[in-house]
């Protein structure tokens, strides 16, 4: 079984503006993520005035990292916009590891059933 733990998180820009300043904060995101070891990948779509993270890590604690790194660029991006919807998938075991930091954020708990992965 992986321990790959992938987040969701959607975001709504308050307004134009505020899209465009969350726009401007997505290479200092990218910058500060480039460096964690855990990380398996990392972007961006961008859907109107929704802005969607597509971000996996090895365990739970690779996403403990991530976001203690990028906690203070996520504070200013709410500042532009909502957090409207944010899922977290993993094994149940990674997930029970996230669980009592991550409650403040709303999630949606998704275990992993099963699946196949390539190298």
């Amino acid at each position: 079984m992986s321990d790959v733990v992938s987040l969701h998180p959607y975001f709504r820009a308050h307004d134009a503006a505020g899209l465009a300043a969350f726009r401007d904060l997505l290479p200092r995101f990218v910058e500060k993520t480039r460096s964690e070891p855990a990380c398996l990948f990392y972007d961006f779509t961008v859907n109107g005035d929704e802005i969607f993270c597509r971000e996996a890590y090895r365990g739970a604690a690779g996403v403990q990292a991530h976001l203690a790194n990028v906690g203070a660029l996520l504070d200013e991006a709410l500042t532009h916009s909502e957090l409207i919807r944010l899922e977290v998938h993993g094994p149940a075991a990674e997930l029970e590891k996230l669980k009592p930091g991550m409650e403040a954020l709303c999630p949606s708990w998704f275990e992993y059933a099963c699946g196949l992965g390539r190298p």
